[in-house]
């Protein structure tokens, strides 16, 4: 394993003992953060969400994540409340590892950017 990737394992078990203190519970997995992001992002508070607005709440957190690096940017934000994303420049073509691992950075940077919490 890479220098990297501890560091980035690291930085990522700490984010998850950082949210379980704010939480009272450990997310499970980087599916688990991302429905955290998009909770926030959406900004109506902890609810019942139906499944596919469960799907909905990860795809947001995805498009914010990724607008840190400018591959998608805001469109719009419906009358229920619901941002809608553009994507702005093309994904890289990775495998399925690569792409977990480019998440976790930007959610990191997320964390870090909106929340100016220091991951290191």
């Amino acid at each position: 394993m890479f220098k990297k990737d501890l560091d980035l394992d690291f930085r990522w078990g700490k984010l998850l003992s950082g949210l379980e203190n704010l939480l009272n519970k450990k997310p499970s997995d980087l599916n688990a953060v991302l429905f955290i992001i998009g909770v926030q992002e959406l900004g109506q508070g902890n609810r019942i969400f139906s499944k596919e607005e469960k799907q909905d709440l990860m795809h947001i957190a995805v498009c914010k994540v990724l607008s840190l690096s400018g591959f998608y940017q805001l469109a719009f934000i419906d009358q229920d409340g619901w941002p809608h994303w553009d994507l702005v420049h093309d994904l890289p073509h990775l495998d399925a590892a690569e792409q977990e691992k480019l998440l976790k950075l930007h959610v990191l940077e997320y964390f870090e950017k909106e929340f100016e919490i220091e991951i290191n």
